[in-house]
């Protein structure tokens, strides 16, 4: 047993000892979620519960429904401080970076439970379709719950992704929805939900997606003449390679016992799809294909055993195959294939010391192993076991949380594809332990503000391939860590009777520092070999704003308006050795990340019509940590408008939606040489029963 193990048990053991008399209180422990639900007119926002001390941003209901979103990633591109890379097109690669941290510091959690990849760290949100999306939250830090696994705390910030639920009246067994899109870009979207109530405690559902879409949509190519700075648009052609056939089949069991709750998933993916790559000297036309098989089950069991104590256990196993093939020998012929695989178990232990306190120890244990058929390529096998420590206080005006997480990394490899004569070498272990910090005041008793703070010290592993992948692999490498500072406030107000009836004002202010960034960098003097290197260093001060506005106007007309907006100087401070590299990278804005950026979502409903309107806005940015003309990318916006109507017939409920996605038409890039659709539609037809 480690030394910082014991510390961590030891410290835990000392805790209890010190609260062992303290008064003990029943109160209800029993519930699985300490969120409540607050109904604004039509648009869903969820109240702080009285353990919460550092509020999420969430979309649910009716206003995720009403955005023009085809993937969760479509979706999350509305919150503020969060940046999404996308590749393009519906089979484009989307990848999520909030408050410039980076991918990689990012915890996707799928129905609570991490979704995970060792070999890049990126979770692809274009894989996930919001047809089965329930709620989408977004936390910096971590999540404002310590009821939670220890995985839960290993992130920088934390997205979770909900899945619908099955919900039934008293005259209802079975619950089915079908609904069918088409669109623009040959689209076909049919998918299919079917729910049924087993027994009085037992749910089951069932739903089934297929997405066909041959990706081909016009665009206009620019070059930039560097001489003079100006830009020419030079053609005008069809993106090639961007088609997509993709199958997602998931299936669920819901169950409740005395005292508690329990679930059970199984989820699989199945696609195929073209990489139309990067448009480079006028050359647009690709052919690399990606074949992608994600498979995983999960189940999550949670109880109040005793008058002041939950028990929490998770379980999940995960098979991810993957395919690339690029068959054009002009350049290189590959074909490789990635096959990984991840098991994971987690036990929470919550107990209430009394009315105003309360502790959580969670362990967790991870076993990742990633094959592949690239030449030179060990096998590794990656042991994680993570303890966490936790403890909130509610002290009326004042609620604090604090936590304290240890991991500890072991790895070992095989051979794998590489010579007998080669060395198999694994990185060394890794021992960390690493705090956070959460508080929030209110100031007075009658008006609805909060002030909250919080600190949080944590780092991200390499991924197997920084530390293994052939000839750019680096063993050595140390982790990624991120120093997290915020301070902000959130007010509420309601007017009743007022046209304004019910207004949101939250902002935060924040300082992040990224240390020991993971970079490749050139090996040796040439520029045609490459290694992963610790030289990264990044600063980054930035301010979030978010307001919700609910409108109330005559004749059964209801306005919701929701405006989010992000500042962000996200500077590289990274010692070059090159020093005219040196000299124009220093202090320059960080690659993609604009200094302004917001959105708008807005929707007005008057009886059983729905009219949405959605707005993104993304300010100048740099491709590269040089700041200079040659690396300057023009700011970018889009506006979305959709048009709905429900109609009841019977017992079955109808929804006919339009939808004109990038209305005005623009030109634009989220990344270099990857250009974004144009104007395009689609038509969506619902009935459920």
């Amino acid at each position: 047993m480690s030394n910082a193990l014991k510390t961590l048990i030891v410290a835990f053991f000392a805790l209890i000892g010190a609260q062992g008399y303290a008064q003990q209180r029943r109160h209800d422990t029993g519930h699985a979620d300490t969120t409540g639900v607050k109904t604004l007119r039509s648009v869903t926002v969820y109240t702080s519960a009285y353990k919460e001390v550092i509020p999420s941003q969430k979309l649910s209901g009716a206003q995720l429904k009403s955005l023009n979103s085809f993937s969760v990633a479509d979706a999350i591109r509305y919150f503020a401080g969060v940046q999404v890379k996308d590749y393009g097109g519906i089979g484009g690669l989307k990848t999520v970076d909030m408050r410039s941290m980076g991918t990689n510091h990012m915890g996707v959690f799928y129905d609570g439970i991490q979704l995970g990849n060792a070999q890049n760290g990126q979770i692809d949100l274009g894989k996930f379709s919001m047809d089965n999306i329930e709620s989408i939250a977004v936390y910096n830090g971590q999540k404002s719950d310590i009821f939670q696994p220890a995985r839960d705390y290993g992130s920088s910030g934390t997205i979770y992704l909900r899945s619908r639920k099955p919900v039934f009246d008293s005259s209802k067994n079975i619950n089915l929805k079908g609904v069918f899109k088409t669109g623009s870009f040959d689209l076909i979207n049919p998918s299919i939900l079917f729910e049924q109530k087993l027994t009085q405690h037992l749910n089951y559902s069932l739903s089934g997606e297929y997405i066909k879409s041959s990706g081909r949509y016009p665009f206009r190519y620019k070059r930039v003449y560097h001489e003079s700075g100006t830009i020419a648009w030079d053609t005008t052609a069809t993106r090639q390679n961007g088609d997509i056939n993709a199958f997602r089949l998931e299936s669920g069991l819901y169950g409740n016992v005395n005292r508690g709750t329990w679930n059970a998933k199984a989820y699989f993916y199945d696609s195929e799809r073209g990489i139309p790559g990067a448009i480079v000297n006028n050359v647009w036309k690709r052919s690399q294909r990606q074949w992608d098989r994600n498979f995983f089950m999960q189940g999550s069991f949670q109880k109040n055993v005793a008058r002041n104590y939950d028990i929490q256990v998770n379980a999940k196993y995960a098979n991810d195959y993957m395919r690339y093939l690029n068959p054009d020998t002009t350049l290189m012929y590959i074909d490789n294939t990635f096959q990984q695989q991840e098991w994971y178990g987690s036990v929470a232990n919550k107990y209430s010391l009394s009315r105003k306190l309360d502790i959580n120890l969670s362990t967790d244990f991870q076993y990742n192993t990633l094959n592949s058929n690239l030449d030179g390529f060990v096998f590794p096998k990656r042991f994680t076991s993570l303890v966490a420590l936790a403890g909130a206080a509610d002290l009326g005006k004042l609620k604090m949380q604090a936590s304290v997480l240890g991991t500890f990394v072991n790895e070992r490899v095989s051979r794998g594809n590489t010579s007998k004569s080669d060395t198999a070498a694994a990185a060394p272990s890794r021992n960390e332990i690493t705090p956070a910090f959460f508080l929030s005041y209110k100031p007075f008793t009658k008006a609805d503000l909060s002030l909250r703070a919080f600190y949080k010290n944590i780092f991200r592993m390499p991924t197997f391939n920084d530390l293994y992948y052939t000839d750019i692999g680096n063993i050595n490498l140390q982790p990624e860590y991120t120093h997290q500072y915020n301070l902000g406030f959130e007010y509420r107000k309601t007017h009743t009777g007022a046209v304004l009836s019910e207004w949101r004002l939250q902002s935060d202010f924040y300082y992040n520092q990224v240390t020991n960034k993971i970079v490749a960098v050139p090996k040796g003097s040439g520029m045609y070999r490459w290694m992963m290197m610790n030289i990264g260093d990044v600063e980054i001060r930035g301010i979030d704003v978010v307001a919700d506005l609910a409108f109330t106007l005559p004749v059964e007309v209801l306005l919701n308006v929701r405006a989010a907006y992000t500042y962000q100087a996200a500077q590289d401070y990274t010692k070059r050795k090159n020093p005219e590299l040196q000299k124009i990278t220093y202090g320059g804005q960080i690659p993609y990340i604009p200094w302004h950026s917001g959105s708008v979502i807005s929707s007005i409903q008057y009886r059983s019509w729905r009219l949405n309107y959605s707005f993104i806005y993304v300010g100048e940015r740099y491709q590269n940590s040089a700041n200079i003309p040659e690396n300057y990318e023009q700011p970018w916006y889009t506006s979305d408008l959709s048009a709905s109507r429900n109609i009841r017939f019977k017992r079955y409920q109808f929804r006919i939606a339009g939808e004109v996605n990038n209305l005005l038409d623009q030109d634009y890039e989220v990344v270099l040489n990857y250009p974004m659709p144009k104007r395009n539609y689609k038509i969506i037809l619902s009935v459920e029963l």
